[in-house]
């Protein structure tokens, strides 16, 4: 029986990229960080993480609730056509 066999994958190779060098910066390789992350599997008997969709708080709701309302232009906000104009509008309400 062989110590070890091959696996292979297809990746986005932008996140290979990036994956390889930030295991090498922790002293890893990817093919090791697999190695593990398979070894975990067993050792769980799943997935070493859970794999859920994200459920946003009350307030990150209530945020997209408002992008939504300015979009939807039920909201009226402060529009700036420059950087200065946007400092200007900061430092008179910083004066107030």
């Amino acid at each position: 029986m062989a110590k070890t066999d091959t696996l292979h994958i297809r990746v986005d190779p932008i996140v290979r990229q990036d994956v390889d060098e930030l295991l090498s910066a922790l002293g890893i390789s990817t093919a090791e960080a697999v190695n593990m992350f398979l070894h975990q599997i067993l050792l769980r008997g799943g997935l070493p993480f859970s794999v859920t969709l994200p459920t946003p708080n009350a307030e990150t709701l209530a945020a997209i609730q408002e992008a939504r309302d300015i979009a939807a232009g039920k909201i009226h906000t402060k529009t700036f056509h420059s950087v200065e104009e946007l400092m200007e509008d900061l430092m008179d309400d910083a004066d107030d």
